[in-house]
């Protein structure tokens, strides 16, 4: 009873400052599973971040949550020069499995993968081989990883902080992008959508919500990712536990991860801070004009820095 509501993570990942919730590779091994491959990719998400970022004149991109690189190769293919940054060396892996294997291709022998931690993105960049001088034309962090950052410290200082490294990774004039689960209507519902414009796997069984407060404050939402899995089958018959031999059978695949709930006004309230209330800012929900879609899955900020 414990373990299905306040454990936090899967077991075995580090809790040691701000912690890398893939770090023990059982959710890196499954994530391009569960969003599916760049094959799958909803023709909606990747035909709405191509035209943006096309229409702002934007080039060169620093993908600061590039997880296995789906976005990020999305990006490549279509003609832009990519940075990408995680802080979970176990999802690059599968990030620079993928620029080995296409090095021959231009695009991929120029694609400049680094590990990066969002509270020291600045300086963990610096003297890096091809990030531009003067900022990249864009900074892109989406599939809701912002709401990886816990605010354990209850003011969202981390949170800013992180923001004031994207901002200064940017160009004047060039755009942030950024995004969050509908977490308001998580919070009313308990209940989050296995599949939306986002996310188009064949294999997402159900995901599972628990909701924690404090002192009355959304402080933490824990999700619980089940997914049938065959590709995985021939990985499991290796192992002897109870567990993964339940697991084999079923060829369900269970994953947990954390995420503080940004609401919509607090996110927009935080962003004026660091950019300016003066800077424009766009809000979108699932990729139509705020407010066309009753309760988007997920809100995506588009905001200048001047």
């Amino acid at each position: 009873m414990v373990d299905s509501i306040y454990r936090t993570r899967s077991l075995g990942v580090a809790a040691e400052g701000i912690p890398d919730q893939y770090a023990d590779g059982k959710a890196a091994r499954v994530w391009e599973v569960y969003i599916g491959s760049k094959q799958s990719r909803t023709d909606q998400y990747r035909n709405w971040i191509v035209s943006l970022l096309t229409e702002r004149g934007c080039k060169n991109i620093l993908d600061v949550a590039c997880g296995t690189g789906v976005d990020s190769i999305m990006l490549l293919e279509q003609g832009f020069s990519v940075t990408s940054t995680d802080a979970s060396d176990k999802m690059l892996k599968f990030a620079l499995k993928e620029r080995w294997v296409r090095r021959k291709e231009e695009a991929f022998d120029k694609w400049v993968i680094e590990e990066g931690n969002w509270l020291t993105l600045v300086e963990d960049l610096t003297n890096v081989k091809g990030i531009p001088n003067n900022g990249f034309d864009a900074v892109v962090c989406l599939g809701n990883s912002f709401a990886h950052m816990p605010d354990f410290a209850g003011d969202l200082s981390n949170q800013k902080t992180a923001l004031k490294n994207f901002m200064n990774l940017v160009k004047p004039g060039g755009i942030l992008v950024i995004d969050h689960r509908n977490y308001d209507d998580i919070l009313a519902t308990g209940l989050v959508p296995a599949k939306n414009v986002y996310y188009n796997s064949q294999h997402i069984k159900s995901i599972k919500c628990s909701n924690l407060y404090v002192n009355g404050r959304p402080t933490m939402v824990t999700m619980d990712y089940i997914l049938e899995v065959p590709e995985l089958q021939q990985e499991q018959q290796t192992s002897s536990t109870k567990e993964q031999e339940q697991s084999l059978l079923t060829m369900e695949h269970h994953f947990r991860l954390s995420y503080y709930p940004h609401r919509l006004q607090e996110f927009k309230v935080m962003l004026q801070e660091i950019f300016g209330k003066s800077a424009q800012h766009t809000i979108f929900g699932d990729f139509k004009p705020l407010g066309k879609i009753k309760a988007p899955a997920y809100y995506i900020h588009v905001i200048q820095k001047k």
